[in-house]
């Protein structure tokens, strides 16, 4: 697992961000420091976002509710946040293993970014390290992603724009 974080991605002045983020209320004291820190990160890297917030029980239901925001709302991009600690049982991979699958399919269906940091770790240290600590912090991560990929999605129609608008410069 990488030990950095994306650095802070180069906005156009002026450029306007709507993110949902989706976040699991499961192991609330990581999940809380994931999305504040996402929050706190979009909030210094982009000029006045709008930033919507939705809780949802656990990872599992993550999916379902960003599909229904993808739907509904039509926010650029959304963030999946959430802390798996593995247990005994096979459950946590399950778990994660829909998550991702599901995220995935989500962000091909609606040509959208669906950033997932929903984390699958092996203890509370792990989970601390990647949600609260400095470092390795995913949530900040997650909103670096978020809005780079926003701004690569918007350079391409700017282009594709440009194309049809001067189509001999083809």
């Amino acid at each position: 697992m990488s030990s950095i974080i994306p650095p802070k991605p180069r906005l156009v002045s002026g450029s306007k961000f709507h993110l949902t983020i989706v976040a699991a209320k499961f192991n609330q004291e990581f999940t809380d420091a994931l999305v504040e820190n996402a929050v706190a990160e979009i909030s210094a890297l982009a000029e006045n976002p709008k930033i919507d917030v939705i809780r949802v029980p656990g990872a599992f239901e993550i999916p379902v509710v960003a599909q229904a925001v993808l739907e509904e709302d039509k926010p650029q991009c959304v963030i999946a946040l959430g802390c798996i600690i593995r247990g005994a049982t096979a459950h946590a991979d399950l778990v994660a293993s829909s998550v991702t699958e599901n995220l995935s399919r989500l962000a091909l269906e609606h040509r959208k970014p669906v950033i997932h940091e929903v984390l699958l770790v092996e203890d509370e240290k792990q989970a601390y390290a990647r949600c609260i600590g400095e470092t390795l912090n995913r949530g900040r991560e997650a909103a670096r992603s978020a809005l780079e990929t926003i701004s690569v999605i918007n350079e391409i129609r700017r282009a594709n724009q440009s194309m049809r608008l001067h189509p001999s410069n083809a």
